[in-house]
């Protein structure tokens, strides 16, 4: 007679449990982590000089470009994106550079999304095909021994 269980019992022995909650704990710790430093160099950065546009207003005075080698050294600004807008404060009259998202850029990673997307949804259809080829095979394995048995 066969079990109405899904989870097979292989996944029940110690063992295996034990490597499941490794994993899922070593998971958490690094998400949890990851917030928690995230948390600190949040507070590291309010200590610091906070720059004019995020206190004022400001007028872009050149838009979205890509860095080239040498301003990527001289401007840290260009270390989070790879492009930066040239800003003026309106109240200082200082000109500062800012971190900015190009329409290039989030277009390639758009289709780079979509690509790996693709690439998922073929992965995981030929896992469907292959699985319910083996179902069929135990199925019709199991009748042939039924026939055989009468």
């Amino acid at each position: 007679m066969e079990s109405d269980c899904r989870i097979p019992m292989a996944c029940l022995r110690p063992k295996v449990l034990a490597l499941h909650a490794l994993f899922w704990g070593l998971v958490s710790l690094r998400v949890f982590g990851a917030a928690l430093l995230s948390e600190e160099k949040t507070t590291a950065t309010k200590a610091a000089a906070v720059p004019c546009w995020q206190v004022e207003e400001f007028v872009v005075a050149s838009d979205c470009t890509f860095c080239a080698d040498f301003q990527s050294i001289l401007i840290p600004a260009c270390s989070v994106t790879g492009y930066v807008e040239k800003i003026n404060c309106t109240k200082s009259s200082k000109d500062e550079y800012k971190s900015c998202r190009s329409a290039m850029m989030e277009e390639h990673i758009f289709w780079k999304f979509e690509g790996a997307m693709l690439g998922l949804t073929v992965i995981f259809a030929l896992l469907v095909v292959a699985r319910q080829r083996s179902l069929d095979r135990q199925a019709s394995e199991k009748v042939r021994r039924q026939i055989e048995s009468i």
